[in-house]
C-alpha cells in the first residue's frame, strides 16, 4: 500500500509534463501572433477590409499573411481556431495544483508558522481566490476603466501586489508564488474562454448571416490579448520558482514576485517595439537588470524560522502521525546523519547558503513533515543524498523504508 506514494508521484510527473507541453504551445502561439500583429504593413493592393500583411520565410518556404481588422467580406471555407493550447494549459495546471498543493497540502500548502489553518481551509482559500480574482478582474475590464488601458494595467498590477503579499501571509513560500502564478494564469485563460472566443464566435455568426460584424468585439479581444502578452513571462517565472529557494524562501518573496511582473513589462515592451518598428528601446534592458539586482538583494533575507523556534513549535497532526511511529527514531538519525549538512537552516556544506529546494531536515518535526519526500528521494530511490556529497549506506535507507511502511500499516 505504501508504494502508492510512487504511483502518485508519477501521476504528478505526468500531469506536470502535460502542463509544460501545452504551456509551450500556448505561449509560442501567443508570442507569434503578437509579433505578427505588430509587424503587419499596409498595402493598397490588399482586399477591402484588410488591415495589413506580412511576408515570412520558415522551413524552406514563404508565408504570406493578411489580417482583417474586423472580418473579411465573407466567411472563409476553412478557419483554424487557437484555443485548446490555452484551455489545456489551465486544465493541466489546475490538476497539478490539486495534486501537489491540495492532496499534498499538509506539506506543500499549509505553513503552520504563518497561519493556524486546517487543510480544508487552505484549499478553500486556494480555489476561492482564483475564482474571485477572475471575477474581479473581468468586472474591471468591463467597466469604464476598459477605455483607459494604462490605468487598468496599473490597477491590475496593484491587485497582483496585494495578492502576492496575502498569499505569503498564509501559505508556504513555494505555494504562495505558485498560487500567484495560478491566479494570473486563470485571468489569462479566462480572457480566452470568456471573452476572446465568445466574441470571435459572434463575428463568425455575423459573417455566416451576411451581417457586418461590430468592430467593438475586436477591440475587446485586443485589450485582453494585450494583458495576456504582458503577463506571460511573470507567470513562467512563478511556475518555475518552486525549484529555487532564492525566490520563495525569503522574507520578501511577495515583493520579489511583484517586481517580476515589472520585468515582464520591460522585456515585452522591448520586443513589442522591435516587432513594430524594427528597433527596440535599449533602456528596457537596463531597467530589467536593475530590477533583477534588486530581486537578488531581496532574496538574501531569509524567512526561515530559527532552530529554536522550530524546536519549540508544537507538531501538526500530519507531523505527529509520522513522528509517533516506533521506527521514527532510527529513521530520524539516519536522515540527520546523511542529509542535514545541506538541508539545514544554515547549511555546513561549503559554498551552500540555502537548503536545496528550501527543504530543511534538522528537528524531528522537520523530518516528519517531509516524510513522503524523504521516502521517495532516499528510501525508494538513491536520488538523495548526491553520491559526491556522502555515501548513504543501504541500512540507513532501509530504516527510512521501514519507518514509512510502519506508518502506513498503523494508519490502516
Amino acid at each position: 500500500m505504501y508504494d502508492m506514494a510512487i504511483i502518485w508521484d508519477w501521476i504528478a510527473f505526468s500531469v506536470r509534463w502535460l502542463h509544460v507541453i501545452t504551456a509551450m504551445a500556448w505561449i509560442g502561439a501567443s508570442f507569434y501572433f503578437i509579433a505578427l500583429d505588430l509587424m503587419l504593413k499596409p498595402n493598397k493592393a490588399l482586399p477591402e477590409g484588410a488591415y495589413g500583411e506580412e511576408w515570412e520565410v520558415h522551413g524552406g518556404g514563404f508565408y504570406h499573411t493578411v489580417k482583417y481588422l474586423v472580418a473579411p467580406a465573407e466567411m472563409p471555407e476553412h478557419l483554424t481556431w487557437h484555443k485548446w493550447q490555452s484551455y489545456m494549459t489551465w486544465i493541466s495546471g489546475a490538476a497539478l495544483l490539486m495534486i501537489v498543493y491540495w492532496v499534498g497540502g499538509e506539506l506543500f500548502l499549509i505553513d503552520p508558522s504563518k497561519a493556524d489553518l486546517a487543510l480544508w481551509q487552505g484549499i478553500l482559500i486556494s480555489g476561492g481566490s482564483l475564482t474571485i480574482g477572475w471575477l474581479a478582474y473581468d468586472q474591471l475590464c468591463k467597466s469604464k476603466l476598459g477605455e483607459s488601458p494604462t490605468v487598468l494595467m496599473l490597477i491590475l498590477f496593484a491587485i497582483l501586489v496585494v495578492m502576492s503579499w496575502g498569499y505569503n501571509q498564509i501559505f508556504t513560500g513555494r505555494a504562495a508564488l505558485l498560487h500567484l502564478g495560478a491566479f494570473t494564469a486563470t485571468i489569462m485563460t479566462g480572457n480566452v474562454f470568456f471573452q476572446i472566443m465568445p466574441n470571435q464566435r459572434i463575428v463568425v455568426a455575423d459573417l455566416k448571416a451576411g451581417r457586418t460584424p461590430d468592430a467593438k468585439y475586436g477591440k475587446i479581444a485586443k485589450l485582453r490579448s494585450t494583458h495576456n502578452n504582458y503577463l506571460t513571462l511573470p507567470v513562467v517565472f512563478l511556475m518555475l520558482s518552486n525549484h529555487y529557494p532564492l525566490a520563495f524562501g525569503t522574507e520578501y518573496a511577495w515583493l520579489i514576485a511583484s517586481l517580476i511582473f515589472l520585468t515582464g513589462v520591460t522585456i515585452r515592451h522591448y520586443f513589442n517595439t522591435m516587432h513594430r518598428t524594427g528597433k527596440g528601446p535599449n533602456w528596457t534592458w537596463l531597467a530589467t537588470a536593475v530590477l533583477m539586482i534588486a530581486i537578488a538583494y531581496l532574496s538574501t533575507f531569509s524567512a526561515t524560522e530559527s532552530y529554536e523556534e522550530a524546536e519549540a513549535r508544537v507538531m501538526t497532526p500530519y507531523e505527529e502521525k509520522f513522528a509517533s511511529s516506533e521506527k521514527f527514531e532510527d529513521a530520524y538519525y539516519a536522515v540527520v546523519g546523511n542529509c542535514s549538512m545541506c538541508h539545514a537552516r544554515e547549511p555546513s556544506w561549503d559554498g551552500m547558503h540555502w537548503a536545496p529546494k528550501g527543504v530543511i531536515l534538522e528537528t524531528e518535526a522537520d523530518v516528519a513533515r517531509h516524510a513522503e519526500q524523504i521516502y521517495l528521494q532516499a528510501g525508494r530511490t538513491h536520488a538523495m543524498p548526491p553520491p559526491n556529497a556522502i555515501e548513504m549506506d543501504n541500512e540507513a535507507r532501509a530504516m527510512i523504508v521501514a519507518w514509512i511502511k510502519d506508518v502506513r500499516q498503523n494508519d490502516g
